[in-house]
């Protein structure tokens, strides 16, 4: 048991059974000012964990103490009301109301029952300065941002002055480097006031960064708790999944082979222009980038989410069906063709939560498990249970509700999805967030065996270090445009931020190509 400070937060004794049991005897105290890591692989009760210290979830069993008083909140309300928030991995934003109305919306300055604009504006600029985001519209609408610009805001609007303990899950798995910086060094400003944090991880690197101590979860029990000062990566993972997990660092090109898809001239409006693109079997493409280059944006129009209103697009594998004029009118036209995409919101874009696993991996290969018009449920749900097997999705069975199931858990049925379709090019829209270290190390195996077989998959990763690990070659975005490709062997940490910045000289000369946006 762990036995810091004097506490601020104590756990004794938490368990929580739902069909099983999920948490089992977790006894846990944080210190004010203690940055705690809290970390495990998909399903082992972090997040229950989490949602039972700020009210969302009740324990089975247990007590909890907040400065020495009982806690036992009743919602997330009474939580806060508490000081105890928490920055949950899967936003609560409200699409249709602006920056400013999500941030203060519970309280909204008014006067004579009137809301004042300005001052509501003053507030949330405040409050986003923050993080360093100050360059945000406040008078924006949420759904206009994308969804790293939404984490920041999640995270702003957590970061109150009366905030006593506060719960991080995930915060940075969608920011990027410069946006991270910033929201450590206001980590740093609070554990300075005092504030207790619980930092859910599964960046390791992240959690040496940051934490004082690092708590270890399995299978719902506590395994671990030590000083994060000394402790090595190898070591946690080694708690986390109790087995060795292969590393892909230093491993060589891939042998790419015949180009399967083509983009020239590709774009929409500002936000993808004039980039030019090849595909090649065998191989996966990284495409990096700031938040707001235009990386998803190209993605989904390489898929047929959005149009483009320029450019072309062209497969080249034999049979294959291009785009009618160069360009996809609906993403249906794209799967029939042999294209996947895994997206980077699995939550409104990738599943139907409510329905099951089996439903969900098979939705995108309908006619594989029909025979004229009827479902062959017993076909279906074998190919649902092999996926199941193959990436290790934690469930009670191929049944279960997606809803049910934990974060990192949902993204590998997403992935199942075009694991059963064999799609020739795979489009991944940040295909491990959320993902613990030893699923994410069973979805590269995926994409290596999908290479070894010929196919090809465009990457696209806020982590930096995962596209170095993964990929062959890795594109840079800026602006909208595609200003640099790097062979692996010819690119740093340091020369992709570079071109991320638009220091696109420094690009070119890490990247010996006669085109710096060509392969």
């Amino acid at each position: 048991m762990h036995a810091p400070r004097t506490a601020l937060l104590s756990l004794d004794d938490i368990g929580k059974d739902y069909a099983a049991t999920v948490l089992d005897g977790v006894s846990l105290t944080l210190a004010p000012g203690e940055v705690l890591a809290l970390t495990g692989e998909n399903g082992a009760g972090k997040s229950t964990l989490s949602k039972i210290v700020c009210g969302l979830v009740s324990p089975t069993r247990g007590r909890m103490q907040l400065a020495g008083q009982p806690f036992a909140p009743t919602s997330r309300r009474d939580a806060e009301a508490q000081g105890v928030r928490m920055v949950m991995q899967e936003l609560g934003l409200v699409p249709t109301l602006t920056v400013a109305e999500n941030l203060l919306l519970d309280r909204l300055p008014q006067r004579l029952g009137w809301l004042r604009r300005g001052a509501l504006h003053e507030a949330a600029r405040a409050q986003l300065a923050k993080i360093g985001m100050d360059g945000i519209d406040p008078a924006l609408p949420v759904s206009a941002l994308g969804i790293g610009q939404q984490q920041m805001v999640e995270i702003a609007r957590n970061l109150q002055d009366d905030t006593r303990v506060l719960i991080l899950d995930e915060p940075t798995a969608m920011l990027t480097p410069r946006e991270t910086a910033h929201l450590f060094a206001q980590i740093e400003r609070l554990k300075s006031r005092g504030v207790a944090i619980v930092y859910v991880s599964h960046r390791l690197e992240e959690l040496q960064r940051i934490a004082d101590t690092v708590a270890v979860l399995r299978d719902g029990r506590l395994v671990d708790v030590r000083p994060m000062a000394g402790v090595r990566e190898s070591e946690l993972v080694e708690r986390m999944v109790g087995r060795a997990v292969h590393e892909h660092e230093g491993r060589p090109r891939r042998t790419s082979g015949a180009r399967l898809l083509s983009a020239r001239g590709l774009g929409r409006g500002q936000v993808v222009q004039d980039v030019d693109i090849d595909l090649h079997a065998g191989e996966v493409m990284g495409i990096a980038g700031l938040v707001g280059a235009g990386r998803t944006e190209l993605i989904r129009l390489l898929f047929g989410a959005d149009r483009a209103d320029r450019g072309r697009i062209d497969l080249h594998w034999p049979g294959a069906a291009s785009p009618p004029g160069g360009r996809w009118r609906s993403p249906m036209q794209a799967i029939r063709a042999g294209i996947g995409l895994v997206t980077e919101d699995r939550k409104s874009q990738g599943l139907l939560m409510p329905q099951s696993i089996r439903i969900n991996a098979t939705l995108s290969d309908l006619g594989a498990v029909s025979r004229g018009g009827w479902l062959r449920f017993a076909h279906e749900r074998g190919i649902a249970r092999r996926l199941v097997q193959t990436l290790r999705i934690r469930s009670r069975s191929e049944e279960q509700a997606v809803s049910t199931l934990s974060g990192g858990n949902q993204q590998k049925v997403v992935f199942a999805r075009w694991l059963h379709r064999e799609c020739k090019v795979l489009l991944l829209d940040e295909p491990t967030r959320g993902v613990d270290v030893g699923a994410r190390a069973d979805l590269y195996a995926e994409l290596d065996r999908m290479a070894a077989a010929g196919h090809a998959m465009l990457m696209v990763s806020s982590d930096l270090r995962e596209l170095m690990a993964m990929c062959d070659r890795i594109g840079v975005m800026h602006a909208g445009r595609l200003v640099a490709v790097f062979e692996r062997g010819a690119w740093s940490e340091q020369s992709l931020l570079a071109a991320a910045f638009g220091n696109t000289p420094a690009a070119e000369a890490a990247a010996p190509t006669s085109s710096p946006v060509s392969a």
